[in-house]
Protein backbone atom coordinates (compact mmCIF):
# COMPACT_ATOMS: atom_id res chain seq x y z
CA UNK A 1 0.00 0.00 0.00
CA UNK A 2 1.21 3.34 -0.64
CA UNK A 3 2.51 6.13 1.25
CA UNK A 4 -0.31 8.64 0.08
CA UNK A 5 -3.20 6.34 0.76
CA UNK A 6 -1.86 5.47 3.73
CA UNK A 7 -1.76 9.31 4.84
CA UNK A 8 -4.78 10.58 2.76
CA UNK A 9 -7.62 7.83 2.55
CA UNK A 10 -8.91 6.97 4.54
CA UNK A 11 -9.12 5.16 6.51
CA UNK A 12 -10.78 2.01 6.16
CA UNK A 13 -11.11 0.89 10.01
CA UNK A 14 -10.66 -2.20 9.82
CA UNK A 15 -12.41 -4.93 11.45
CA UNK A 16 -10.53 -7.92 10.13
CA UNK A 17 -7.33 -7.37 8.47
CA UNK A 18 -7.78 -10.52 6.62
CA UNK A 19 -11.69 -10.14 5.81
CA UNK A 20 -12.70 -9.90 2.15
CA UNK A 21 -15.22 -6.46 3.21
CA UNK A 22 -13.27 -5.25 6.56
CA UNK A 23 -13.92 -1.44 6.36
CA UNK A 24 -17.07 -0.18 8.52
CA UNK A 25 -16.36 3.59 7.43
CA UNK A 26 -13.95 5.98 5.88
CA UNK A 27 -12.34 9.57 6.18
CA UNK A 28 -10.50 12.03 4.32
CA UNK A 29 -6.98 13.04 5.30
CA UNK A 30 -7.47 10.59 8.49
CA UNK A 31 -8.37 7.65 10.28
CA UNK A 32 -12.21 7.26 11.39
CA UNK A 33 -13.02 8.36 14.94
CA UNK A 34 -15.25 5.51 15.10
CA UNK A 35 -14.27 1.90 15.88
CA UNK A 36 -16.40 -0.97 14.19
CA UNK A 37 -17.70 -1.81 17.27
CA UNK A 38 -19.60 1.65 17.54
CA UNK A 39 -22.84 1.51 18.56
CA UNK A 40 -24.11 5.59 18.56
CA UNK A 41 -22.36 8.65 17.52
CA UNK A 42 -21.26 10.40 20.79
CA UNK A 43 -23.53 13.88 19.97
CA UNK A 44 -26.60 11.60 20.18
CA UNK A 45 -28.63 10.37 22.93
CA UNK A 46 -28.98 6.39 22.25
CA UNK A 47 -32.26 6.37 24.64
CA UNK A 48 -34.18 9.47 23.08
CA UNK A 49 -37.79 9.76 23.77
CA UNK A 50 -39.65 8.44 20.33
CA UNK A 51 -42.97 10.53 19.37
CA UNK A 52 -43.99 13.86 18.82
CA UNK A 53 -44.14 16.05 16.11
CA UNK A 54 -41.36 18.04 14.46
CA UNK A 55 -43.27 21.52 13.02
CA UNK A 56 -41.13 23.39 10.20
CA UNK A 57 -42.11 26.30 8.86
CA UNK A 58 -40.05 27.59 5.63
CA UNK A 59 -40.37 30.31 2.46
CA UNK A 60 -41.69 29.53 -0.93
CA UNK A 61 -43.58 26.73 -2.46
CA UNK A 62 -43.16 23.22 -3.97
CA UNK A 63 -44.50 21.26 -6.69
CA UNK A 64 -42.55 18.19 -6.91
CA UNK A 65 -41.68 15.17 -4.49
CA UNK A 66 -38.33 14.37 -6.75
CA UNK A 67 -35.30 15.93 -6.39
CA UNK A 68 -33.46 14.28 -8.31
CA UNK A 69 -34.10 16.47 -11.85
CA UNK A 70 -33.83 19.52 -12.88
CA UNK A 71 -37.82 20.19 -13.51
CA UNK A 72 -40.13 21.33 -10.62
CA UNK A 73 -39.34 22.50 -6.83
CA UNK A 74 -38.33 19.72 -4.93
CA UNK A 75 -40.29 19.43 -1.10
CA UNK A 76 -37.87 20.16 2.03
CA UNK A 77 -37.04 17.55 3.35
CA UNK A 78 -35.96 15.48 0.22
CA UNK A 79 -32.64 16.27 -0.32
CA UNK A 80 -30.77 13.31 -1.08
CA UNK A 81 -27.15 14.51 0.38
CA UNK A 82 -26.46 13.48 4.15
CA UNK A 83 -30.56 14.04 5.13
CA UNK A 84 -33.27 12.43 3.08
CA UNK A 85 -35.93 11.85 5.28
CA UNK A 86 -37.35 9.63 2.38
CA UNK A 87 -34.36 8.17 0.88
CA UNK A 88 -31.42 5.79 2.51
CA UNK A 89 -27.74 6.52 1.72
CA UNK A 90 -25.12 3.90 0.92
CA UNK A 91 -22.95 6.11 4.02
CA UNK A 92 -24.04 8.36 6.50
CA UNK A 93 -22.28 11.59 7.90
CA UNK A 94 -20.90 11.93 11.41
CA UNK A 95 -21.02 15.57 12.30
CA UNK A 96 -18.27 15.64 15.00
CA UNK A 97 -15.47 14.92 12.01
CA UNK A 98 -14.18 16.87 9.35
CA UNK A 99 -15.59 14.44 6.45
CA UNK A 100 -16.37 10.98 7.34
CA UNK A 101 -18.95 8.37 5.92
CA UNK A 102 -20.24 5.01 7.74
CA UNK A 103 -22.28 2.47 6.66
CA UNK A 104 -25.59 2.86 6.25
CA UNK A 105 -27.41 0.69 3.29
CA UNK A 106 -23.84 -0.51 2.66
CA UNK A 107 -22.72 -2.46 5.77
CA UNK A 108 -19.07 -2.57 5.37
CA UNK A 109 -16.40 -0.43 2.77
CA UNK A 110 -13.59 -2.34 0.68
CA UNK A 111 -11.59 0.35 -0.98
CA UNK A 112 -9.00 -1.27 -3.73
CA UNK A 113 -5.05 -0.12 -3.16
CA UNK A 114 -4.43 1.15 -6.03
CA UNK A 115 -7.48 3.21 -5.27
CA UNK A 116 -9.06 1.97 -8.73
CA UNK A 117 -12.72 0.83 -7.60
CA UNK A 118 -14.53 0.52 -3.85
CA UNK A 119 -16.70 -2.05 -3.14
CA UNK A 120 -19.75 -1.74 -0.91
CA UNK A 121 -21.69 -4.91 1.03
CA UNK A 122 -25.17 -3.79 1.16
CA UNK A 123 -27.05 -5.00 4.86
CA UNK A 124 -29.60 -8.27 4.55
CA UNK A 125 -31.87 -6.36 6.74
CA UNK A 126 -31.96 -3.01 4.72
CA UNK A 127 -35.15 -2.84 2.84
CA UNK A 128 -37.62 -0.45 0.34
CA UNK A 129 -40.70 1.14 1.93
CA UNK A 130 -42.39 -1.56 -0.54
CA UNK A 131 -40.87 -4.67 1.44
CA UNK A 132 -38.62 -5.58 -1.27
CA UNK A 133 -34.49 -5.85 -0.19
CA UNK A 134 -32.19 -3.35 -1.39
CA UNK A 135 -30.19 -5.38 -3.64
CA UNK A 136 -27.12 -4.30 -5.61
CA UNK A 137 -29.50 -4.31 -8.92
CA UNK A 138 -31.14 -1.33 -7.62
CA UNK A 139 -27.78 0.67 -6.92
CA UNK A 140 -26.47 -0.08 -10.12
CA UNK A 141 -29.91 0.97 -11.69
CA UNK A 142 -29.78 4.39 -9.28
CA UNK A 143 -26.30 5.32 -10.57
CA UNK A 144 -26.85 4.56 -14.22
CA UNK A 145 -30.45 6.49 -13.73
CA UNK A 146 -28.74 9.49 -12.16
CA UNK A 147 -25.89 9.69 -14.75
CA UNK A 148 -28.21 9.68 -17.70
CA UNK A 149 -31.74 10.55 -16.39
CA UNK A 150 -31.16 12.72 -13.43
CA UNK A 151 -29.83 16.43 -13.03
CA UNK A 152 -26.94 17.72 -15.46
CA UNK A 153 -25.01 17.80 -11.90
CA UNK A 154 -25.02 13.73 -11.21
CA UNK A 155 -23.70 12.91 -14.65
CA UNK A 156 -20.76 15.69 -13.71
CA UNK A 157 -20.40 15.20 -10.25
CA UNK A 158 -20.00 11.33 -11.02
CA UNK A 159 -17.65 11.89 -14.27
CA UNK A 160 -14.97 10.24 -12.90
CA UNK A 161 -16.99 6.80 -11.70
CA UNK A 162 -17.25 4.95 -14.53
CA UNK A 163 -19.21 2.07 -13.82
CA UNK A 164 -21.00 0.14 -11.52
CA UNK A 165 -21.22 -3.51 -10.74
CA UNK A 166 -23.42 -5.98 -9.43
CA UNK A 167 -20.91 -8.56 -7.92
CA UNK A 168 -23.42 -10.32 -6.17
CA UNK A 169 -27.16 -9.60 -5.11
CA UNK A 170 -25.60 -7.83 -1.77
CA UNK A 171 -22.17 -6.36 -3.39
CA UNK A 172 -21.76 -3.70 -5.70
CA UNK A 173 -18.45 -2.47 -7.27
CA UNK A 174 -18.06 1.11 -8.30
CA UNK A 175 -14.95 1.57 -10.47
CA UNK A 176 -12.90 4.82 -11.16
CA UNK A 177 -11.37 6.28 -14.36
CA UNK A 178 -9.01 8.10 -11.69
CA UNK A 179 -6.54 6.66 -9.08
CA UNK A 180 -5.73 9.95 -7.82
CA UNK A 181 -9.21 11.76 -6.82
CA UNK A 182 -9.03 10.51 -3.33
CA UNK A 183 -12.54 11.79 -2.37
CA UNK A 184 -14.45 9.18 -5.02
CA UNK A 185 -15.44 6.28 -2.79
CA UNK A 186 -16.91 9.08 -0.34
CA UNK A 187 -18.76 10.84 -3.12
CA UNK A 188 -20.27 7.87 -4.62
CA UNK A 189 -21.33 6.30 -0.52
CA UNK A 190 -23.87 9.80 -0.22
CA UNK A 191 -25.97 8.68 -3.47
CA UNK A 192 -29.36 7.64 -2.15
CA UNK A 193 -30.78 4.33 -3.41
CA UNK A 194 -33.71 3.88 -5.57
CA UNK A 195 -35.91 1.13 -6.02
CA UNK A 196 -35.54 -0.35 -9.50
CA UNK A 197 -38.71 -1.65 -9.72
CA UNK A 198 -40.90 1.51 -8.54
CA UNK A 199 -39.16 3.81 -10.47
CA UNK A 200 -38.21 1.72 -13.55
CA UNK A 201 -41.68 1.89 -14.32
CA UNK A 202 -43.46 5.52 -12.82
CA UNK A 203 -39.74 7.19 -14.68
CA UNK A 204 -37.14 9.05 -13.00
CA UNK A 205 -37.90 12.01 -14.76
CA UNK A 206 -41.42 12.70 -13.94
CA UNK A 207 -41.61 15.79 -11.60
CA UNK A 208 -44.99 15.56 -9.50
CA UNK A 209 -46.58 14.94 -6.52
CA UNK A 210 -46.72 10.92 -6.55
CA UNK A 211 -45.26 9.62 -3.55
CA UNK A 212 -42.84 7.47 -4.21
CA UNK A 213 -40.85 4.01 -2.58
CA UNK A 214 -38.58 4.67 -0.38
CA UNK A 215 -36.18 3.89 2.18
CA UNK A 216 -35.35 6.01 4.84
CA UNK A 217 -37.25 6.52 7.94
CA UNK A 218 -40.11 8.39 6.86
CA UNK A 219 -42.37 8.07 4.12
CA UNK A 220 -44.52 10.99 2.56
CA UNK A 221 -48.40 10.63 4.37
CA UNK A 222 -49.82 14.26 3.32
CA UNK A 223 -49.66 16.55 0.41
CA UNK A 224 -50.79 20.01 0.22
CA UNK A 225 -48.67 21.28 -2.52
CA UNK A 226 -47.81 24.19 -2.45
CA UNK A 227 -48.83 25.25 1.32
CA UNK A 228 -47.71 21.73 3.51
CA UNK A 229 -45.92 18.20 3.58
CA UNK A 230 -46.13 15.83 6.41
CA UNK A 231 -43.62 12.84 6.70
CA UNK A 232 -44.54 10.09 9.48
CA UNK A 233 -42.19 7.48 10.84
CA UNK A 234 -42.10 3.66 9.09
CA UNK A 235 -42.98 1.25 11.30
CA UNK A 236 -40.59 -1.36 12.62
CA UNK A 237 -38.12 0.57 10.13
CA UNK A 238 -35.30 -1.68 9.19
CA UNK A 239 -32.44 1.05 10.06
CA UNK A 240 -33.70 2.31 13.32
CA UNK A 241 -30.86 0.67 15.41
CA UNK A 242 -27.35 0.94 13.36
CA UNK A 243 -24.69 2.42 14.66
CA UNK A 244 -25.40 5.46 12.08
CA UNK A 245 -28.88 5.70 12.74
CA UNK A 246 -29.45 4.83 16.66
CA UNK A 247 -30.73 7.96 18.76
CA UNK A 248 -31.91 10.10 15.84
CA UNK A 249 -35.31 10.35 13.66
CA UNK A 250 -36.92 10.31 16.84
CA UNK A 251 -40.00 12.05 15.91
CA UNK A 252 -43.60 10.26 14.64
CA UNK A 253 -44.23 13.06 12.18
CA UNK A 254 -41.86 15.89 10.48
CA UNK A 255 -44.23 18.91 8.84
CA UNK A 256 -43.61 21.53 6.59
CA UNK A 257 -45.60 24.72 6.54
CA UNK A 258 -44.93 26.94 3.80
CA UNK A 259 -45.11 30.93 3.44
CA UNK A 260 -44.89 33.61 1.36
CA UNK A 261 -44.08 36.28 3.13
CA UNK A 262 -40.91 36.43 6.16
CA UNK A 263 -43.24 38.81 8.35
CA UNK A 264 -45.85 36.09 8.32
CA UNK A 265 -43.40 33.39 8.72
CA UNK A 266 -42.00 35.25 11.62
CA UNK A 267 -44.97 36.10 13.36
CA UNK A 268 -46.31 32.43 12.74
CA UNK A 269 -43.18 31.04 15.20
CA UNK A 270 -43.96 33.49 17.48
CA UNK A 271 -47.52 32.11 17.95
CA UNK A 272 -46.17 28.78 18.23
CA UNK A 273 -47.36 27.66 14.32
CA UNK A 274 -44.23 25.76 14.46
CA UNK A 275 -41.29 24.26 16.49
CA UNK A 276 -38.10 25.00 15.24
CA UNK A 277 -36.34 28.70 13.51
CA UNK A 278 -32.87 29.70 12.30
CA UNK A 279 -33.43 32.86 12.36
CA UNK A 280 -31.38 34.77 9.75
CA UNK A 281 -32.88 38.32 10.02
CA UNK A 282 -30.58 40.63 12.58
CA UNK A 283 -33.67 42.92 13.17
CA UNK A 284 -35.54 39.89 14.47
CA UNK A 285 -32.88 38.45 16.91
CA UNK A 286 -32.24 41.60 17.79
CA UNK A 287 -35.58 43.16 18.87
CA UNK A 288 -38.42 40.77 17.74
CA UNK A 289 -38.18 38.26 20.64
CA UNK A 290 -38.73 40.68 23.11
CA UNK A 291 -42.63 38.60 23.55
CA UNK A 292 -44.12 36.70 26.42
CA UNK A 293 -43.47 33.25 25.38
CA UNK A 294 -39.61 33.85 25.88
CA UNK A 295 -39.96 35.49 29.08
CA UNK A 296 -41.73 32.91 30.26
CA UNK A 297 -39.10 30.18 28.88
CA UNK A 298 -41.34 28.82 26.85
CA UNK A 299 -38.96 29.76 23.66
CA UNK A 300 -35.11 29.20 23.93
CA UNK A 301 -32.89 31.40 21.59
CA UNK A 302 -29.02 29.97 21.77
CA UNK A 303 -26.03 31.00 19.46
CA UNK A 304 -23.78 27.64 17.75
CA UNK A 305 -20.32 28.55 16.67
CA UNK A 306 -19.43 25.23 13.91
CA UNK A 307 -15.93 24.55 12.69
CA UNK A 308 -17.16 24.61 9.60
CA UNK A 309 -15.79 28.14 7.20
CA UNK A 310 -19.02 30.69 7.10
CA UNK A 311 -21.55 30.47 4.97
CA UNK A 312 -20.49 33.00 2.25
CA UNK A 313 -23.15 35.23 0.67
CA UNK A 314 -21.82 37.10 -2.43
CA UNK A 315 -23.49 39.02 -5.35
CA UNK A 316 -22.36 37.28 -8.88
CA UNK A 317 -21.27 38.78 -12.21
CA UNK A 318 -22.57 36.63 -14.64
CA UNK A 319 -19.22 37.00 -16.47
CA UNK A 320 -21.49 35.51 -19.80
CA UNK A 321 -22.34 38.72 -20.00
CA UNK A 322 -19.87 40.99 -22.21
CA UNK A 323 -20.29 43.60 -19.59
CA UNK A 324 -18.98 41.90 -16.45
CA UNK A 325 -15.82 40.43 -18.54
CA UNK A 326 -13.69 43.16 -17.46
CA UNK A 327 -11.77 42.62 -14.13
CA UNK A 328 -11.50 46.11 -13.53
CA UNK A 329 -15.28 47.13 -13.46
CA UNK A 330 -15.77 44.14 -11.41
CA UNK A 331 -12.94 45.35 -8.83
CA UNK A 332 -15.14 48.57 -8.58
CA UNK A 333 -18.75 47.42 -8.41
CA UNK A 334 -17.13 44.73 -5.76
CA UNK A 335 -15.28 47.65 -3.46
CA UNK A 336 -17.69 50.44 -3.15
CA UNK A 337 -20.68 47.56 -1.16
CA UNK A 338 -20.67 50.00 1.91
CA UNK A 339 -20.68 46.83 4.42
CA UNK A 340 -19.95 49.22 7.38
CA UNK A 341 -23.05 51.10 7.04
CA UNK A 342 -25.06 47.97 6.28
CA UNK A 343 -24.04 46.39 9.39
CA UNK A 344 -24.53 49.19 11.36
CA UNK A 345 -27.74 50.58 10.34
CA UNK A 346 -29.73 47.47 9.11
CA UNK A 347 -27.97 44.07 11.02
CA UNK A 348 -27.42 45.71 14.39
CA UNK A 349 -23.63 45.34 14.17
CA UNK A 350 -24.52 41.24 14.37
CA UNK A 351 -22.25 40.18 10.66
CA UNK A 352 -19.31 40.37 9.66
CA UNK A 353 -17.52 41.44 6.61
CA UNK A 354 -16.58 38.47 4.10
CA UNK A 355 -13.21 38.33 2.71
CA UNK A 356 -12.63 35.25 1.88
CA UNK A 357 -14.77 32.04 -0.04
CA UNK A 358 -13.67 30.33 3.56
CA UNK A 359 -14.27 32.42 6.16
CA UNK A 360 -13.51 30.93 9.49
CA UNK A 361 -11.37 28.66 9.17
CA UNK A 362 -7.47 27.44 8.32
CA UNK A 363 -8.16 27.48 4.38
CA UNK A 364 -8.70 31.75 4.53
CA UNK A 365 -6.38 33.29 2.40
CA UNK A 366 -4.83 35.60 4.69
CA UNK A 367 -1.25 37.74 4.45
CA UNK A 368 0.68 37.29 1.53
CA UNK A 369 1.19 33.31 -0.01
CA UNK A 370 4.26 31.74 1.65
CA UNK A 371 6.02 28.41 1.55
CA UNK A 372 4.27 25.55 -0.12
CA UNK A 373 1.10 27.93 -1.01
CA UNK A 374 3.44 30.68 -2.47
CA UNK A 375 5.04 27.26 -4.72
CA UNK A 376 1.50 26.46 -6.21
CA UNK A 377 0.67 29.29 -7.08
CA UNK A 378 4.01 29.67 -8.63
CA UNK A 379 3.01 27.19 -11.41
CA UNK A 380 0.32 29.37 -12.40
CA UNK A 381 1.83 32.71 -11.69
CA UNK A 382 1.43 33.99 -15.33
CA UNK A 383 -2.31 33.41 -15.05
CA UNK A 384 -3.33 35.28 -12.21
CA UNK A 385 -3.41 38.85 -11.58
CA UNK A 386 -0.12 40.00 -9.30
CA UNK A 387 -1.38 41.22 -6.71
CA UNK A 388 -1.95 37.65 -5.36
CA UNK A 389 1.99 37.87 -4.64
CA UNK A 390 2.35 41.51 -3.61
CA UNK A 391 -0.88 42.38 -1.42
CA UNK A 392 -2.62 40.96 1.02
CA UNK A 393 -6.20 40.82 -0.10
CA UNK A 394 -9.03 43.50 1.56
CA UNK A 395 -11.71 44.73 1.39
CA UNK A 396 -12.20 48.69 2.28
CA UNK A 397 -13.57 49.93 5.23
CA UNK A 398 -16.09 52.55 4.88
CA UNK A 399 -16.90 53.74 8.61
CA UNK A 400 -17.09 57.46 7.55
CA UNK A 401 -17.83 59.83 5.06
CA UNK A 402 -13.90 60.41 4.25
CA UNK A 403 -13.36 56.77 4.00
CA UNK A 404 -16.53 56.27 1.82
CA UNK A 405 -15.69 59.36 -0.48
CA UNK A 406 -12.23 58.14 -0.67
CA UNK A 407 -13.49 54.26 -1.80
CA UNK A 408 -15.76 56.07 -4.53
CA UNK A 409 -12.86 57.95 -6.03
CA UNK A 410 -10.84 54.79 -6.38
CA UNK A 411 -13.50 53.30 -8.14
CA UNK A 412 -13.65 55.98 -10.44
CA UNK A 413 -10.33 55.95 -11.26
CA UNK A 414 -10.62 51.87 -11.98
CA UNK A 415 -13.48 52.53 -14.27
CA UNK A 416 -11.73 54.90 -16.47
CA UNK A 417 -8.34 52.59 -16.34
CA UNK A 418 -11.19 50.36 -17.69
CA UNK A 419 -12.38 52.54 -20.67
CA UNK A 420 -15.45 53.62 -19.61
CA UNK A 421 -16.20 57.80 -19.84
CA UNK A 422 -19.07 60.16 -18.29
CA UNK A 423 -21.80 61.74 -19.96
CA UNK A 424 -24.42 63.55 -17.97
CA UNK A 425 -23.10 61.92 -14.84
CA UNK A 426 -24.00 58.22 -16.08
CA UNK A 427 -20.80 55.98 -16.59
CA UNK A 428 -20.88 54.88 -20.33
CA UNK A 429 -20.00 51.42 -21.84
CA UNK A 430 -16.87 52.02 -24.49
CA UNK A 431 -17.74 49.83 -26.67
CA UNK A 432 -21.87 49.87 -26.57
CA UNK A 433 -21.94 53.87 -25.68
CA UNK A 434 -24.64 53.18 -23.65
CA UNK A 435 -25.00 53.80 -19.42
CA UNK A 436 -23.93 51.21 -17.71
CA UNK A 437 -27.36 49.55 -16.57
CA UNK A 438 -27.86 45.86 -14.70
CA UNK A 439 -29.96 44.11 -13.10
CA UNK A 440 -29.80 41.95 -9.79
CA UNK A 441 -32.58 39.29 -9.55
CA UNK A 442 -33.27 38.16 -6.00
CA UNK A 443 -36.33 36.11 -4.24
CA UNK A 444 -36.59 37.16 -1.00
CA UNK A 445 -37.91 40.62 0.00
CA UNK A 446 -35.51 41.47 3.16
CA UNK A 447 -32.36 40.49 0.68
CA UNK A 448 -33.48 43.16 -1.76
CA UNK A 449 -33.90 45.55 1.31
CA UNK A 450 -30.46 45.15 2.21
CA UNK A 451 -29.08 45.56 -1.29
CA UNK A 452 -30.51 49.23 -1.00
CA UNK A 453 -28.01 50.89 -0.15
CA UNK A 454 -25.68 49.59 -2.31
CA UNK A 455 -27.78 50.79 -5.40
CA UNK A 456 -28.14 53.56 -4.01
CA UNK A 457 -24.03 53.89 -4.22
CA UNK A 458 -23.75 52.53 -6.95
CA UNK A 459 -25.48 55.71 -8.60
CA UNK A 460 -22.59 57.82 -7.28
CA UNK A 461 -20.55 56.15 -9.88
CA UNK A 462 -22.76 56.50 -12.43
CA UNK A 463 -23.94 52.96 -12.56
CA UNK A 464 -27.90 51.71 -12.79
CA UNK A 465 -28.42 48.75 -10.90
CA UNK A 466 -32.48 47.41 -10.74
CA UNK A 467 -33.39 45.17 -7.88
CA UNK A 468 -36.02 42.50 -9.47
CA UNK A 469 -37.58 40.55 -7.15
CA UNK A 470 -38.81 37.30 -8.50
CA UNK A 471 -40.99 34.28 -7.25
CA UNK A 472 -38.91 30.95 -6.29
CA UNK A 473 -39.75 28.86 -9.44
CA UNK A 474 -39.02 31.86 -11.83
CA UNK A 475 -35.83 32.73 -9.58
CA UNK A 476 -34.95 28.87 -9.90
CA UNK A 477 -35.23 28.58 -13.62
CA UNK A 478 -33.39 31.73 -14.52
CA UNK A 479 -30.42 30.67 -12.48
CA UNK A 480 -30.45 27.24 -14.07
CA UNK A 481 -30.43 28.80 -17.46
CA UNK A 482 -27.90 31.65 -16.65
CA UNK A 483 -30.37 34.06 -17.77
CA UNK A 484 -29.16 37.09 -15.19
CA UNK A 485 -26.90 39.78 -14.64
CA UNK A 486 -26.17 39.32 -11.31
CA UNK A 487 -27.79 37.41 -8.28
CA UNK A 488 -27.58 37.08 -4.93
CA UNK A 489 -25.86 33.90 -4.10
CA UNK A 490 -25.20 31.34 -1.18
CA UNK A 491 -22.52 28.90 -0.85
CA UNK A 492 -21.71 26.62 1.56
CA UNK A 493 -17.96 25.58 2.05
CA UNK A 494 -17.52 22.45 4.15
CA UNK A 495 -14.48 21.81 6.37
CA UNK A 496 -13.17 19.76 3.76
CA UNK A 497 -13.79 21.32 0.05
CA UNK A 498 -13.38 18.53 -2.80
CA UNK A 499 -15.35 17.69 -6.05
CA UNK A 500 -17.81 20.32 -5.18
CA UNK A 501 -14.90 22.90 -5.66
CA UNK A 502 -15.57 22.05 -9.64
CA UNK A 503 -18.86 22.66 -9.19
CA UNK A 504 -18.67 26.15 -7.73
CA UNK A 505 -15.37 27.22 -10.05
CA UNK A 506 -14.88 24.78 -12.73
CA UNK A 507 -14.33 26.09 -16.96
CA UNK A 508 -16.48 22.55 -17.55
CA UNK A 509 -19.13 23.64 -15.40
CA UNK A 510 -19.72 27.19 -16.71
CA UNK A 511 -22.28 26.47 -19.47
CA UNK A 512 -23.69 23.34 -17.67
CA UNK A 513 -27.28 24.03 -17.39
CA UNK A 514 -28.25 24.09 -13.64
CA UNK A 515 -24.99 24.03 -12.52
CA UNK A 516 -23.55 26.17 -9.63
CA UNK A 517 -20.76 27.95 -11.81
CA UNK A 518 -22.75 31.04 -10.82
CA UNK A 519 -20.33 33.38 -12.10
CA UNK A 520 -19.18 31.21 -15.38
CA UNK A 521 -16.17 31.66 -14.45
CA UNK A 522 -13.62 30.08 -17.30
CA UNK A 523 -10.21 30.47 -15.38
CA UNK A 524 -7.15 28.12 -16.32
CA UNK A 525 -5.57 28.93 -13.36
CA UNK A 526 -8.47 27.89 -11.56
CA UNK A 527 -9.35 25.27 -13.17
CA UNK A 528 -5.58 24.06 -12.26
CA UNK A 529 -6.01 24.51 -8.74
CA UNK A 530 -9.07 22.59 -8.41
CA UNK A 531 -7.76 19.82 -10.48
CA UNK A 532 -4.23 19.57 -8.22
CA UNK A 533 -7.05 20.06 -4.91
CA UNK A 534 -8.47 16.48 -5.97
CA UNK A 535 -5.17 15.35 -6.02
CA UNK A 536 -3.60 16.25 -2.70
CA UNK A 537 -2.48 13.32 -0.16
CA UNK A 538 -2.69 15.55 3.69
CA UNK A 539 -4.80 17.48 5.19
CA UNK A 540 -2.14 20.36 5.20
CA UNK A 541 -1.93 19.80 1.99
CA UNK A 542 -5.47 20.15 1.44
CA UNK A 543 -5.72 23.64 3.20
CA UNK A 544 -2.50 24.94 1.15
CA UNK A 545 -3.96 24.18 -1.91
CA UNK A 546 -7.82 25.82 -1.07
CA UNK A 547 -5.97 28.83 0.41
CA UNK A 548 -4.68 29.36 -3.05
CA UNK A 549 -7.53 29.24 -5.11
CA UNK A 550 -9.55 31.51 -2.43
CA UNK A 551 -6.76 34.06 -3.66
CA UNK A 552 -6.98 34.10 -7.09
CA UNK A 553 -10.77 33.94 -6.70
CA UNK A 554 -10.86 36.93 -4.66
CA UNK A 555 -8.71 38.79 -7.02
CA UNK A 556 -10.48 38.36 -10.21
CA UNK A 557 -13.35 39.74 -8.06
CA UNK A 558 -16.18 37.34 -9.50
CA UNK A 559 -18.37 38.12 -6.89
CA UNK A 560 -18.97 41.04 -4.00
CA UNK A 561 -18.88 39.36 -1.02
CA UNK A 562 -21.44 40.86 1.24
CA UNK A 563 -21.76 39.14 5.14
CA UNK A 564 -21.92 36.45 7.62
CA UNK A 565 -22.66 35.42 10.52
CA UNK A 566 -20.19 33.91 12.81
CA UNK A 567 -23.07 32.12 14.57
CA UNK A 568 -26.22 29.81 14.13
CA UNK A 569 -28.57 31.72 15.61
CA UNK A 570 -31.84 29.76 17.12
CA UNK A 571 -35.16 30.01 18.71
CA UNK A 572 -37.22 26.97 19.63
CA UNK A 573 -39.70 25.64 21.58
CA UNK A 574 -39.04 24.29 24.66
CA UNK A 575 -41.21 21.22 23.95
CA UNK A 576 -38.12 20.32 21.75
CA UNK A 577 -34.95 18.85 23.55
CA UNK A 578 -31.28 18.66 21.79
CA UNK A 579 -28.63 16.24 23.66
CA UNK A 580 -26.02 17.59 25.83
CA UNK A 581 -23.11 17.32 23.51
CA UNK A 582 -23.07 19.03 20.14
CA UNK A 583 -21.41 17.97 17.32
CA UNK A 584 -18.82 20.28 15.96
CA UNK A 585 -19.56 20.32 11.97
CA UNK A 586 -23.45 20.78 11.91
CA UNK A 587 -26.53 20.82 14.08
CA UNK A 588 -27.53 17.78 13.86
CA UNK A 589 -31.51 18.77 14.19
CA UNK A 590 -32.30 14.74 13.61
CA UNK A 591 -30.76 13.83 17.15
CA UNK A 592 -33.71 16.24 18.92
CA UNK A 593 -36.72 14.75 20.09
CA UNK A 594 -40.07 15.80 21.76
CA UNK A 595 -40.15 16.47 25.12
CA UNK A 596 -43.59 17.25 25.84
CA UNK A 597 -47.03 18.78 24.99
CA UNK A 598 -46.94 21.69 23.02
CA UNK A 599 -47.71 25.02 25.10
Amino acid sequence: MGKGYQNFLVGLALTMSTAAYAGHGLALGAQPKYPATFTHFDYVNPDAPKGGDLRMGTMGTFDSLNPFVIKGTPAAGLTPLYASYLHATLMAASWDEPFSRYGYVAEDISVNEDHSAVTFRLRKEARFHSGSPILASDVVWTFDALKEKGHPLYKAYYKDITKAVAVDAHTVRFEFATKTNRELPLIIGEMPILSQAYFSKHGLEKADLTVPVGSGPYTITEVSAPRRLVYTKVKNWWGANIPVCKGQYNFERVSYDYYRDQTVLFEAFKKGAYDFRLENVASNWAKGYDIPAVKEGKITRIALSFKNPQFFQGLAFNTRRPIFQNPKLREALTIVYNFDWVNKNLFYGQYTRLQSYFQGSPMEAKGLPQGDELALLETVKDKVPARVFTTPFTLPVQSNPRQERAVLERAKALLKEAGYTYEGGLLVDPKTKKPLTFEIILSQDQTAKALQNYVTTLKKIGVTANLRLVDPAQYENRVNTFDFDVIFALIMESISPGNEQLEFWSSSRADLTGARNYAGIKNPAVDALVEHLLKVDTRAQLETAVRALDRVLLWNFYMVPLYSSPTFKIAYWTHLERPKTSPEYNLALDSWWHKRTPF
